[in-house]
Protein backbone atom coordinates (compact mmCIF):
# COMPACT_ATOMS: atom_id res chain seq x y z
CA UNK A 1 0.00 0.00 0.00
CA UNK A 2 1.35 3.40 -1.02
CA UNK A 3 1.85 6.62 1.75
CA UNK A 4 -1.02 8.28 -0.33
CA UNK A 5 -3.41 5.33 -0.56
CA UNK A 6 -2.91 4.91 3.40
CA UNK A 7 -3.76 8.23 3.87
CA UNK A 8 -6.81 8.64 2.62
CA UNK A 9 -7.93 5.03 3.39
CA UNK A 10 -7.05 6.17 6.48
CA UNK A 11 -9.12 9.36 6.80
CA UNK A 12 -11.93 7.15 5.63
CA UNK A 13 -11.32 4.66 8.33
CA UNK A 14 -10.89 6.89 10.90
CA UNK A 15 -14.41 8.89 10.35
CA UNK A 16 -15.89 5.02 10.13
CA UNK A 17 -14.60 4.50 13.35
CA UNK A 18 -15.45 7.44 15.21
CA UNK A 19 -19.31 6.74 13.80
CA UNK A 20 -19.83 3.20 15.30
CA UNK A 21 -18.00 4.75 18.77
CA UNK A 22 -20.76 6.97 18.21
CA UNK A 23 -23.86 4.68 17.58
CA UNK A 24 -22.64 0.94 17.74
CA UNK A 25 -22.22 0.38 14.04
CA UNK A 26 -21.26 1.93 10.58
CA UNK A 27 -17.96 1.40 10.32
CA UNK A 28 -18.32 -0.69 6.84
CA UNK A 29 -20.78 1.65 6.19
CA UNK A 30 -18.43 4.13 5.65
CA UNK A 31 -15.17 2.43 4.86
CA UNK A 32 -16.75 -0.37 2.37
CA UNK A 33 -17.87 1.77 -0.68
CA UNK A 34 -15.18 4.26 -0.77
CA UNK A 35 -12.01 1.40 -0.14
CA UNK A 36 -13.34 -0.70 -2.47
CA UNK A 37 -13.01 2.56 -5.13
CA UNK A 38 -9.46 2.98 -3.81
CA UNK A 39 -8.77 -0.15 -4.32
CA UNK A 40 -10.31 -3.49 -4.17
CA UNK A 41 -8.31 -5.54 -2.65
CA UNK A 42 -9.03 -3.37 0.74
CA UNK A 43 -12.57 -5.07 0.98
CA UNK A 44 -14.01 -7.41 2.35
CA UNK A 45 -10.68 -8.86 4.69
CA UNK A 46 -8.75 -5.40 5.99
CA UNK A 47 -12.47 -4.10 6.62
CA UNK A 48 -13.02 -7.40 8.50
CA UNK A 49 -9.57 -6.80 10.56
CA UNK A 50 -10.48 -3.26 12.03
CA UNK A 51 -14.05 -4.26 12.41
CA UNK A 52 -12.57 -6.58 15.13
CA UNK A 53 -10.15 -4.28 16.50
CA UNK A 54 -12.76 -1.53 16.94
CA UNK A 55 -15.25 -4.18 18.35
CA UNK A 56 -12.91 -5.46 20.88
CA UNK A 57 -12.12 -1.67 22.11
CA UNK A 58 -15.79 -1.04 22.40
CA UNK A 59 -16.36 -3.69 23.83
CA UNK A 60 -13.74 -3.21 26.91
CA UNK A 61 -15.37 0.26 27.22
CA UNK A 62 -18.75 -0.83 28.01
CA UNK A 63 -18.14 -3.94 29.16
CA UNK A 64 -20.59 -3.91 31.73
CA UNK A 65 -24.26 -3.05 29.35
CA UNK A 66 -23.74 -5.90 26.94
CA UNK A 67 -26.72 -7.92 26.32
CA UNK A 68 -25.24 -11.16 26.43
CA UNK A 69 -28.48 -13.27 25.85
CA UNK A 70 -28.94 -11.77 22.61
CA UNK A 71 -25.50 -11.85 21.35
CA UNK A 72 -25.63 -15.72 22.25
CA UNK A 73 -28.81 -15.99 20.37
CA UNK A 74 -27.49 -14.09 17.60
CA UNK A 75 -24.11 -15.65 17.33
CA UNK A 76 -26.58 -18.97 16.99
CA UNK A 77 -27.56 -17.78 13.41
CA UNK A 78 -24.33 -16.07 12.63
CA UNK A 79 -22.38 -19.39 12.19
CA UNK A 80 -24.49 -20.79 9.39
CA UNK A 81 -24.98 -17.41 7.80
CA UNK A 82 -20.93 -17.09 7.60
CA UNK A 83 -20.90 -20.71 5.80
CA UNK A 84 -23.83 -18.70 3.82
CA UNK A 85 -21.13 -15.99 3.31
CA UNK A 86 -18.13 -18.06 1.74
CA UNK A 87 -20.47 -20.12 -0.13
CA UNK A 88 -21.28 -16.39 -1.52
CA UNK A 89 -17.45 -15.26 -1.79
CA UNK A 90 -17.09 -18.53 -3.97
CA UNK A 91 -19.99 -18.69 -6.09
CA UNK A 92 -22.46 -15.92 -6.54
CA UNK A 93 -22.47 -12.89 -8.56
CA UNK A 94 -21.68 -9.47 -5.92
CA UNK A 95 -23.79 -7.68 -8.31
CA UNK A 96 -27.02 -8.77 -7.71
CA UNK A 97 -26.34 -9.87 -4.41
CA UNK A 98 -25.58 -6.50 -3.26
CA UNK A 99 -28.81 -5.47 -4.91
CA UNK A 100 -31.06 -7.75 -2.78
CA UNK A 101 -28.92 -6.80 0.06
CA UNK A 102 -29.57 -3.12 0.33
CA UNK A 103 -33.44 -3.71 -1.04
CA UNK A 104 -33.86 -5.84 2.24
CA UNK A 105 -32.01 -3.91 5.01
CA UNK A 106 -34.00 -0.77 3.08
CA UNK A 107 -37.38 -2.72 3.73
CA UNK A 108 -36.46 -3.09 7.12
CA UNK A 109 -35.82 0.40 8.04
CA UNK A 110 -39.21 1.50 5.84
CA UNK A 111 -40.92 -0.75 8.38
CA UNK A 112 -39.30 0.63 11.65
CA UNK A 113 -40.49 4.31 10.58
CA UNK A 114 -43.96 2.88 9.93
CA UNK A 115 -46.04 0.66 12.33
CA UNK A 116 -43.18 -2.32 12.67
CA UNK A 117 -41.11 -2.27 15.85
CA UNK A 118 -38.67 -5.19 16.33
CA UNK A 119 -37.01 -6.10 19.39
CA UNK A 120 -34.35 -8.38 19.98
CA UNK A 121 -36.25 -11.60 20.46
CA UNK A 122 -34.60 -15.06 20.29
CA UNK A 123 -36.11 -15.95 16.94
CA UNK A 124 -35.33 -12.63 15.04
CA UNK A 125 -32.33 -12.31 17.12
CA UNK A 126 -31.11 -15.79 15.35
CA UNK A 127 -32.63 -14.41 12.19
CA UNK A 128 -30.37 -11.37 12.28
CA UNK A 129 -27.48 -12.93 12.65
CA UNK A 130 -27.88 -15.87 10.06
CA UNK A 131 -28.66 -12.59 7.94
CA UNK A 132 -25.55 -10.64 9.16
CA UNK A 133 -23.03 -13.39 8.80
CA UNK A 134 -24.39 -13.99 5.50
CA UNK A 135 -23.74 -10.13 4.29
CA UNK A 136 -21.43 -9.66 6.66
CA UNK A 137 -18.99 -12.48 5.49
CA UNK A 138 -19.25 -11.52 1.45
CA UNK A 139 -19.71 -7.68 1.98
CA UNK A 140 -18.42 -6.80 5.14
CA UNK A 141 -21.83 -4.74 5.69
CA UNK A 142 -23.62 -6.82 8.57
CA UNK A 143 -24.35 -4.31 11.14
CA UNK A 144 -27.87 -2.70 10.19
CA UNK A 145 -29.98 -6.73 10.63
CA UNK A 146 -28.92 -6.51 14.69
CA UNK A 147 -29.28 -3.07 15.03
CA UNK A 148 -32.43 -2.41 13.66
CA UNK A 149 -33.34 -5.01 16.80
CA UNK A 150 -31.82 -2.85 19.55
CA UNK A 151 -33.05 0.54 17.73
CA UNK A 152 -35.19 1.42 20.78
CA UNK A 153 -32.85 0.14 23.73
CA UNK A 154 -30.46 2.56 25.69
CA UNK A 155 -27.02 3.79 23.86
CA UNK A 156 -24.90 2.04 25.69
CA UNK A 157 -26.57 -1.21 25.49
CA UNK A 158 -26.80 -0.94 21.65
CA UNK A 159 -23.13 0.04 21.27
CA UNK A 160 -22.20 -2.91 24.04
CA UNK A 161 -24.03 -5.94 22.36
CA UNK A 162 -23.32 -5.32 18.91
CA UNK A 163 -19.48 -4.59 19.89
CA UNK A 164 -19.47 -7.93 21.44
CA UNK A 165 -21.64 -9.49 18.55
CA UNK A 166 -18.91 -7.82 16.09
CA UNK A 167 -15.89 -9.26 17.91
CA UNK A 168 -16.83 -12.98 17.41
CA UNK A 169 -18.71 -12.39 14.33
CA UNK A 170 -15.81 -10.81 12.37
CA UNK A 171 -13.19 -13.26 13.98
CA UNK A 172 -15.72 -16.66 12.82
CA UNK A 173 -15.80 -14.24 9.28
CA UNK A 174 -12.27 -14.16 8.76
CA UNK A 175 -11.35 -17.81 10.52
CA UNK A 176 -14.02 -19.21 8.05
CA UNK A 177 -12.53 -17.13 4.71
CA UNK A 178 -8.98 -18.23 6.03
CA UNK A 179 -9.82 -21.87 6.28
CA UNK A 180 -11.53 -21.73 2.81
CA UNK A 181 -8.77 -19.44 1.09
CA UNK A 182 -10.07 -16.33 0.59
CA UNK A 183 -7.54 -14.56 2.38
CA UNK A 184 -4.21 -13.26 1.49
CA UNK A 185 -1.27 -11.89 4.32
CA UNK A 186 -1.25 -8.16 2.53
CA UNK A 187 -5.08 -8.57 2.91
CA UNK A 188 -4.26 -8.54 6.89
CA UNK A 189 -1.20 -6.61 6.83
CA UNK A 190 -3.86 -4.08 4.95
CA UNK A 191 -5.77 -3.67 7.97
CA UNK A 192 -3.61 -3.72 10.82
CA UNK A 193 -1.71 -0.44 9.08
CA UNK A 194 -5.05 1.33 9.26
CA UNK A 195 -5.60 0.32 12.65
CA UNK A 196 -3.92 3.57 14.01
CA UNK A 197 -6.05 5.61 12.42
CA UNK A 198 -9.51 3.32 13.46
CA UNK A 199 -7.91 4.26 17.55
CA UNK A 200 -8.13 7.97 16.16
CA UNK A 201 -11.45 7.71 15.20
CA UNK A 202 -12.65 5.51 18.53
CA UNK A 203 -10.59 7.75 20.82
CA UNK A 204 -12.74 11.03 19.60
CA UNK A 205 -16.16 9.31 20.05
CA UNK A 206 -15.05 8.80 23.54
CA UNK A 207 -16.32 12.37 25.05
CA UNK A 208 -19.21 12.61 22.29
CA UNK A 209 -21.14 9.28 23.27
CA UNK A 210 -23.32 10.92 25.86
CA UNK A 211 -25.07 12.69 23.28
CA UNK A 212 -26.05 9.65 21.66
CA UNK A 213 -27.56 7.58 24.53
CA UNK A 214 -30.93 6.49 25.99
CA UNK A 215 -33.55 6.76 23.12
CA UNK A 216 -31.70 9.66 20.71
CA UNK A 217 -29.82 5.87 19.70
CA UNK A 218 -32.87 5.40 17.22
CA UNK A 219 -32.54 7.70 14.54
CA UNK A 220 -29.02 7.68 13.91
CA UNK A 221 -29.69 3.96 13.64
CA UNK A 222 -31.92 3.71 11.45
CA UNK A 223 -30.32 7.03 9.31
CA UNK A 224 -27.15 4.85 8.85
CA UNK A 225 -29.02 1.48 8.03
CA UNK A 226 -30.91 3.17 5.47
CA UNK A 227 -28.02 5.09 4.27
CA UNK A 228 -26.26 1.62 4.17
CA UNK A 229 -28.96 -0.03 2.43
CA UNK A 230 -28.65 3.11 -0.86
CA UNK A 231 -24.93 2.59 -0.91
CA UNK A 232 -24.97 -0.70 -1.19
CA UNK A 233 -27.60 -0.45 -4.07
CA UNK A 234 -25.67 2.43 -5.61
CA UNK A 235 -22.26 0.07 -5.45
CA UNK A 236 -23.59 -3.20 -6.51
CA UNK A 237 -25.13 -1.16 -9.96
CA UNK A 238 -22.23 0.59 -11.03
CA UNK A 239 -20.02 -2.73 -10.44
Amino acid sequence: MSWGLLAVAGVVVAFGGLLQGLIGFGLALVAVPLLALLDPALVPVPVLVIACAHAVMSLAREFGHVDWRGVGWAMLGRLPGTVVGIWIVDSLDPKSFGVVVGAAVLACVLLSITSWRPHPTPPSLVTAGVASGSFGTATSIGGPMVALLYQNQAGPEVRATLAAFFTLGSAVSILGLTVTGNVAAHQLWSGVLLIPFLVAGFLLSGPLRAKFDAKGVRTPTLIVAGASAVVLIVRSALL
